[in-house]
């Protein structure tokens, strides 16, 4: 056979993710600070972008283009809202033991850490008085600055007055900056002494001393011992209150007869110590100003209209208001003599148009499935959870012609506004729990909700078991197994039926004493 040259032409299609198509799937996905953050670097990096972050219309307008994700033609733009339809219808503990019955608002696992969810507001501030520059102007309102007091600053205001030792002073900051926001010491007394060089003996009587610091409790290295700290301030400290707060594992286990048994009173003064137990504070470090928690900021809101309709409209606060200054770009080109710097400008003038058509590009994806999402689960946001349909990511996609994956993503850290509360989009999509009669497949997430419910409403004589829930669900219509019923109870961080059981009875004793 010989082998000869020639030439063929063929034709073939295949998918290219291009650099644009690449940036435009990164910003589906980015939460609205995220996205901020990006548009400021490439505000930054592009002089062809600029940030427009008033109303009005800029003079030059008619040589720029501009986006606001939800600019022309997106709903969002105007003040107008968007009618989706009628809605008529609608974990382990990082510790093994256990102390959600001690204080019921305190996880074991956040002992000694941070809870964001519980900040107390504290009425503690610093007031600065901001210096003058000696030209002898008058000072002004601007000039004095109001913040919370941070726990750290509390004790280092404290420490002057009681260690006047200056290498004691030194290891006193040191264990300062060692405290947690919660007030807890997590450090290593001998890896200390080590470090600093100093004897574990001056380690220990410094720290004996800021435990006597306020707010009481503070430089505690356990639960107990911050406890102890508490009622020796109250002057409540005796040998049978350090036998209870060794075993407080038993409380959390309520076998209140060993409890007695090794605190060694009746059942009256055990219940007198468990309720003054109760009224100690299990973090006293977050009485005092904190980390600022950032907070949760919508990108879609949600209200019922007056004809039972519900309106969708995009929160423009979270919104980049970004412009291509084409005006800009008309004046650099006519100073551009080399070809590479013709090339950066036309390369940033790509880029700039790029980044406006992904940003409104975005905007139009979210409010589209925001819409759907609202359409699918309208019997929610009329009657709550018990009414959460079962929902999948292909059930959207299939609705708004696109693909899952871009649902997905469009879903990832969004937030949805509505009159129960913000939730994340990926919320409302839940899996289907079978109908017992062969009717409409219920929602996993309405499903654990009546399972709290049946629980809350369970009395001392009559805790229920997870067979009996399982029978009571199927009364229902909801066909589930017993192993499910424990998974969704375990993830509500519901106890078992025994420890339940055992939970009322001491409450109950609790209040007839």
């Amino acid at each position: 056979m010989a082998i000869n040259a020639k030439l063929e032409l063929r034709q073939s299609q295949q998918l290219v993710m291009t650099p644009q198509l690449q940036q435009a799937i990164k910003l589906l996905q980015l939460s609205n600070l995220e996205l901020n953050e990006f548009v400021a670097t490439e505000l930054e990096r592009n002089p062809l972008l600029e940030r427009e972050d008033t109303g009005e219309q800029p003079v030059e307008a008619q040589d720029r283009e501009e986006s606001e994700s939800g600019g022309d033609g997106d709903p969002s733009a105007s003040d107008e809202w968007v009618d989706n339809g009628r809605g008529t219808s609608e974990a382990a503990s990082a510790l093994d033991t256990d102390y959600d019955n001690i204080y019921p608002d305190t996880s074991a696992s956040d002992l000694g850490q941070l809870d964001s969810t519980r900040l107390a507001g504290s009425d503690w501030a610093s007031i600065k008085h901001r210096a003058g520059s000696g030209n002898g102007e008058d000072s002004n309102l601007e000039a004095y600055v109001s913040s919370k007091l941070s726990l750290k600053d509390h004790l280092e205001a404290q420490l002057p007055l009681t260690l006047t030792d200056p290498a004691e002073r030194l290891v006193g900051r040191h264990l300062i900056d060692l405290v947690d926001e919660a007030g807890y010491l997590n450090a290593d007394l001998i890896d200390l002494a080590g470090k600093l060089g100093a004897e574990q003996e001056l380690i220990e009587r410094v720290l004996s001393v800021l435990q006597t610091l306020d707010p009481p409790g503070v430089f505690a290295r356990s639960l107990g011992e911050c406890l102890a700290l508490q009622l020796k301030e109250r002057n409540r400290y005796d040998p049978q209150i350090a036998l209870f707060l060794e075993n407080l594992d038993l409380l959390a286990r309520h076998d209140i007869a060993k409890l007695r048994k090794i605190v060694g009173v009746d059942m009256d003064e055990l219940t007198d110590m468990i309720n003054e137990i109760k009224g100690l504070n299990p973090k006293p470090g977050l009485a005092l100003g904190s980390v600022q928690v950032q907070p949760v900021v919508p990108d879609v809101i949600i209200r019922p209209a007056s004809d039972g309709s519900w309106l969708v409209e995009l929160n423009s606060e979270t919104l980049p208001r970004v412009l291509v200054d084409r005006s800009y770009f008309v004046r650099v080109s006519r100073t551009a003599n080399s070809d590479s710097d013709k090339e950066y400008l036309s390369e940033c003038l790509q880029t700039a148009n790029w980044l406006v058509k992904s940003l409104d590009q975005r905007a139009r994806t979210i409010l589209k499935v925001a819409r759907e999402i609202v359409r699918q689960q309208d019997g929610f946001f009329t009657y709550g959870i018990q009414h959460l349909r079962p929902l999948n990511l292909k059930t959207v996609a299939e609705a708004i012609s696109m693909h899952e994956s871009t649902v997905s993503r469009v879903t990832s850290n969004k937030y949805m506004a509505t009159s129960r509360g913000i939730f994340e989009l990926k919320y409302f999509f839940t899996s289907a729990i079978a109908s017992a009669e062969n009717g409409e497949a219920h929602s996993s997430e309405s499903v654990r909700y009546r399972i709290k419910q049946l629980i809350d409403a369970e009395k001392v004589e009559a805790v229920l078991s997870d067979d009996q829930i399982v029978a009571m669900l199927r009364r229902d219509g909801i066909d589930i197994a017993r192993r499910t019923v424990a998974k969704y109870r375990d993830a509500l961080r519901i106890p078992s039926s025994v420890q339940r059981r055992r939970r009322k009875r001491v409450d109950e004793r609790v209040a007839r004493a």
